[in-house]
């Protein structure tokens, strides 16, 4: 087990490197590094001089010393002695801190925020406490940034009711905490399912004179709608608006969103419908959201219908909807309908691009057209778009299908097969027509030898010995 203890100081940087050894090593025994990459086994009284000796170097009171934040190395535990020497060592830092008035600002508090949050990453909030209780021991007195660091050590690890005793000192002190500070505390007790407490932390924030109230209201929607608890999700969105304050645009894109994703068709439909109202244009996310809310139910009609809402001429989000529009068709394999909105997309002035013709060359396959294959593989080429693996899919799995594997490099002769594979289409067509026999095979290939550098040509030729295979097998029973 290792632990580095990287510390750096402004202007002058050293590093102390502290490698504890597993307890094969024995608990008291440590190795250290030292700058010049020396290292050395020491036990624990050595360990503490160690530290002890590398913070008397000659800092001046205006240098502030703070730990990186970043901790390498791999802590599975600690054995206690170690830990105490660990703390020893610290206390000895402490109280140089404190003799050279290193790290107290005008109003004599105490930035250890740096020391919290290093713990904190490394899930170990007990040792934070420790290191807490110690620098009040020494009289320092903590900063907003260590009340807060600490706090959310404590919510982070899940000891809510610590975490509750640092907030209400916090606000009951002269502190403001900050807005990120409060967002990462109401996200904590959200994910943990804790949303009575972000609706008391909520209602403490906005009842203060903290200027976040607004901010505030839309991190705890969020925390709701994450958490699928749409009831108060609503409960708090309607609390907003009587209290006088305005719905930004992402937090009505969110409410959209939730209910996509935790809501029915029905209530989806209703807060789309009060979006419009408020005359918020619905973005990227939101739309998607509510598209796949309508494909994993196959309503391909009433997503062509929303799409038709939302206004295809719109160019912020690319050629999302218009492609969102032919996969509506390409679901339900309305080929007509599919092949006149792809000319009027173009007509519109939108190039078509990966997902477009991907989208296309699926229903193609599927249905076994292999002439308009063929022409949206010239059309490709036309464009410079460059095919993925779904595009070699549909043409494989197109001619396999029907028994036409000879005639394939008809196709192939189109496209470079000697590129490296890549997967660029949009998830969402996955949805509506899943993954084909070769893409899927080819995945399993990939993932099998990874260290191989794969081609096209590789993983088609992988896949017809496959064929061949299983082809053989069946006509031998």
């Amino acid at each position: 087990m290792t632990l580095f203890l990287p510390i750096s100081v402004a202007g002058n940087c050293f590093s102390l490197r502290l490698l504890f050894g597993r307890r094969a090593d024995g608990a008291n025994s440590a190795k250290v590094t030292s700058q010049d990459g020396k290292t050395r086994m020491v036990n624990s009284d050595s360990l503490s001089q160690s530290l002890r000796d590398s913070v008397s170097l000659g800092f001046s009171s205006s240098q502030r010393v703070s730990a990186l934040p970043s901790w390498k190395g791999e802590l599975e535990e600690l054995p206690g002695k170690v830990s105490l020497q660990v703390l020893g060592s610290l206390k000895q830092i402490i109280w140089h801190w404190k003799q050279k008035k290193i790290v107290t600002d005008n109003n004599n508090y105490v930035d250890f925020a740096s020391f919290i949050r290093l713990f904190s990453r490394e899930e170990m909030p007990y040792v934070a406490q420790q290191i807490f209780v110690e620098m009040k021991s020494e009289g320092f007195q903590p900063g907003l940034s260590t009340l807060s660091a600490l706090m959310l050590c404590y919510a982070e690890n899940g000891l809510f009711s610590h975490a509750k005793s640092i907030w209400e000192e916090i606000i009951a002190s002269s502190f403001v905490p900050h807005l990120e500070v409060v967002s990462d505390l109401m996200n904590a007790y959200g994910k943990m399912g804790h949303f009575n407490e972000v609706t008391r932390i909520l209602h403490e924030v906005t009842s203060r004179d903290f200027d976040m109230s607004t901010e505030v209201y839309s991190v705890a929607i969020s925390c709701f709608g994450k958490g699928g608890q749409l009831e108060m999700m609503e409960a708090t969105m309607k609390e907003m608006v009587k209290s006088g304050f305005s719905v930004d645009s992402a937090t009505a894109n969110a409410f959209v969103r939730y209910y996509a994703v935790f809501g029915s068709l029905t209530e989806m439909e209703i807060a789309y419908g009060r979006l419009k109202k408020s005359r918020i244009l619905i973005e990227e996310e939101a739309i998607r959201a509510v598209a796949f809310a309508y494909i994993k139910e196959r309503k391909f009609y009433k997503l062509g219908e929303f799409l038709s809402d939302v206004g295809l001429g719109r160019r912020n989000v690319g050629n999302l909807l218009w492609n969102l529009l032919l996969l509506s068709y390409a679901g339900n394999f309305k080929m007509k309908s599919l092949q006149r909105e792809f000319l009027r997309m173009v007509q519109a002035g939108f190039s078509p691009d990966l997902n477009t013709f991907n989208i296309r060359s699926l229903a193609f396959s599927r249905m076994s057209l292999f002439w308009d294959l063929h022409v949206s593989l010239e059309h490709m080429k036309h464009e410079k778009v460059i095919p993925d693996l779904v595009t070699y899919g549909c043409v494989v799995d197109a001619y396999l299908d029907r028994k036409l594997g000879r005639n394939m490099n008809f196709a192939l002769n189109k496209m470079n097969v000697d590129d490296t594979p890549i997967v660029s289409t949009e998830p969402l067509v996955f949805q509506v027509f899943g993954k084909g026999d070769f893409h899927s095979s080819s995945e399993a290939f990939m993932e099998y030898k990874k260290q191989r550098k794969w081609t096209y040509r590789q993983l088609i030729a992988m896949y017809l010995k496959k064929e061949q295979r299983r082809n053989q097998i069946f006509w031998n029973y």
